[in-house]
């Protein structure tokens, strides 16, 4: 009686430990190809005796100053990179003006007014993280960039003053802006994934609660609420078709739970979101397949099939959304789960509706494709496994006729007295 649920406890507390904090304690060090878009735009003449402009110079050394495999920088024109941010392709960008050698050069001959500029963009809507990362990275590479050049200068102008001095070690001034915006109510990036969360969590404890319901109707489980307990006969109907009511109840119910997670969120929290019709029908078929798969696993695996959906759509699926922490800042394990786990899919696909007008190439059409093969899945694999133990004879619970129940009772009752 205490064994296995000492057990089974401990052994869900460690995992979940370790899902959980081991994918937070070092972005950083994790850094696996963060995409990142590198501008260069810079039309200046090279300077005397160099063969390349200073915009060329400075983009190539912050690709080769960069630790390898940490960064991918994404060599995009001005044109471009507007479309890489708007897309969320890219968590930033680090642009080289078209004026950079000419400003630069210009502190070596008159009084410059003007420090050469480099600017930094953010993207906040992949993410605050994800977002703060790149920026980090691209002040980094433009201050190192800056100090190169600074060698330069204070090498090309000996005799200056210890102000021009100054300026001419470090030149190059580092702005940050936000590349492309998401709205004020759209917690800085992170609504897409609390949301995602709200409809993973309606999916997983609808399914669970409408489970439990069709069990206690049909006889098949006791019925519980505080001191009152009841049991309905049972239902005389196999695992499949069981199975059949508890999907097609999911499906319906899941109508006003979608409605009601969007009616919390938007009407009456007043969180930032267009496209609503296409986010509806999104929440639906995304809570749906959600609920699908928490039946099929429930009819497979029984009693702990609670247990199983918690790992396969929270415990699992969480860490490894990419959604708070880019997956390209985890361990390997949570990128390899973020190829299939069902939150990863859909906070790309809610990410797209709120924060990038709807785009496919910014993770809704993968969202979608995923959903569809989610539910496949789920269909598949339930109704297999069903069919399958209604053909071995593993019927569920056998009623106990009542005057064998009486009977056992009244035995039950002599030998314990």
């Amino acid at each position: 009686m205490w064994l296995f649920p000492s057990v089974l406890a401990t052994l869900v507390a460690l995992s979940l430990a370790l899902l959980y904090m081991g994918g937070i304690l070092n972005p950083n060090g994790n850094l696996h190809h963060l995409p990142i878009a590198l501008v260069n735009a810079d039309t200046g003449a090279p300077p005397p005796g160099q063969q390349q402009n200073l915009g060329t110079q400075v983009a190539q050394a912050v690709v080769a100053g960069s630790p390898s495999g940490s960064v991918q920088w994404n060599r995009v024109s001005p044109a471009e990179a507007p479309g890489m941010l708007a897309s969320g392709k890219v968590y930033g960008a680090l642009v080289i003006p078209p004026d950079f050698t000419a400003s630069v050069g210009a502190l070596t001959t008159t009084q410059a007014s003007v420090r050469p500029t480099i600017t930094v963009l953010t993207n906040p809507g992949l993410g605050s993280l994800g977002s703060s990362l790149a920026s980090q990275i691209n002040q980094f590479a433009a201050h190192q960039a800056s100090l190169a050049i600074g060698k330069q200068l204070t090498a090309a102008v000996p005799g200056a003053d210890p102000t021009t001095r100054l300026l001419l070690a470090d030149p190059v001034a580092v702005t940050t802006q936000v590349g492309h915006s998401i709205g004020q109510y759209s917690g800085l990036g992170l609504t897409a994934f609390y949301y995602t969360l709200l409809l993973i969590l309606a999916g997983f404890v609808g399914g669970n609660l409408i489970s439990s319901g069709v069990d206690s109707a049909l006889g098949y489980a006791d019925s519980e609420l505080g001191p009152w307990h009841t049991r309905r006969l049972t239902v005389p109907i196999d695992r499949t078709q069981t199975l059949l009511l508890k999907m097609l109840m999911t499906a319906g119910i899941t109508v006003l739970t979608t409605s009601t997670v969007m009616l919390a969120c938007i009407a009456i929290l007043g969180m930032g979101a267009s496209h609503i019709p296409l986010l509806w029908i999104f929440s639906y078929c995304a809570c749906l397949a959600i609920g699908l798969g928490v039946q099929a696993i429930n009819a497979a695996f029984g009693g702990i099939g609670q247990l199983v959906s918690m790992f396969v759509f929270i415990a699992l699926a969480l860490p490894s959304s990419g959604a708070t922490v880019p997956l390209q800042a985890t361990p390997t394990v949570y990128r390899f789960l973020g190829t299939f786990e069902p939150a990863r899919q859909l906070s790309g696909g809610v990410r797209s509706i709120l924060y990038f007008d709807a785009r496919a190439d910014a993770g809704l059409y993968r969202a979608w494709a995923m959903i569809a093969i989610g539910a496949v899945l789920a269909l598949i694999f339930g109704f297999a496994m069903t069919q399958y133990y209604d053909r071995k004879g593993l019927r569920r619970l056998t009623p106990q006729p009542m005057s064998e129940a009486g009977t056992g009772m009244a035995a039950g009752a002599e030998a314990g007295s």
